[in-house]
């Protein structure tokens, strides 16, 4: 079993050094794989794609009246946003039995178009871009790294943030989309509680049976 952590709300900057902490100890063998929840206060993130600061819309004024921080990542990918009413997820796990990092981001995928499903969400991959995508609108973003082949970073997946905060940037540089929630697709959308658990669910049928040390 995949070891969980609830961090509760945190700025991103704290969980990424929270993040750092634990994918050393993993590196080292001290503790188990792990998948950590967390809500972030709001933010905007850039990963290590190219020129991925520009699709940034709003400057630095706008961005202190509406209280969203930026940050510099190392993850994979495009620009985000994070902020409260949206799950993400950080997988800490050791890849050293299977050292194939798309085929970590396929699994990864399949986990949130199963829970979606649980909900009755069809939800997919869409060619070319990244995340999890209902028809035109995307539900989620995935970003990921990794050290040593242990895993770190992770998914974002929108239960109910203000979406309206999407429109200060360029959502991982994808202008042929919009981005949607839980709560818009749904009339009765699950509590993030409920949330949590069923992702934690489908993560366990996917990763659970990978060795718990290496």
């Amino acid at each position: 079993m995949i070891e969980i952590i609830e961090w509760g709300r945190t700025e991103y900057a704290a969980a990424l050094e929270q993040q750092k902490a634990r994918l050393q100890a993993r590196c080292a063998g001290e503790v188990a794989d792990a998948l950590i929840f967390t809500e972030h206060e709001p933010v905007f993130t850039t990963g290590l794609r190219k020129d991925a600061a520009r699709h940034l819309l709003w400057k630095n004024d706008e961005l202190r009246e509406r209280g969203i921080a930026f940050h510099a990542s190392n993850r994979g990918g495009d620009i985000t946003y994070h902020g409260p009413g949206q799950i993400v997820g950080y997988p800490i796990l050791s890849l050293d039995h299977h050292r194939d990092l798309h085929a970590y981001l396929r699994d990864l995928e399949s986990v949130i178009i199963a829970t979606l499903a649980h909900y009755g969400l069809e939800a997919e991959r869409r060619e070319g871009k990244t995340g999890i995508w209902i028809e035109q609108r995307k539900i989620c973003a995935l970003g990921v790294a990794v050290k040593k082949w242990v895993t770190y970073h992770g998914f974002a997946l929108n239960l109910d943030p203000d979406l309206s905060h999407f429109e200060g940037i360029v959502p991982c540089g994808i202008t042929d989309g919009t981005v949607t929630s839980l709560k818009a697709e749904l009339s009765q959308p699950p509590t993030a509680s409920g949330l949590k658990t069923r992702l934690a669910v489908e993560f366990n049928s996917v990763f659970g049976n990978t060795p718990a040390l290496s």
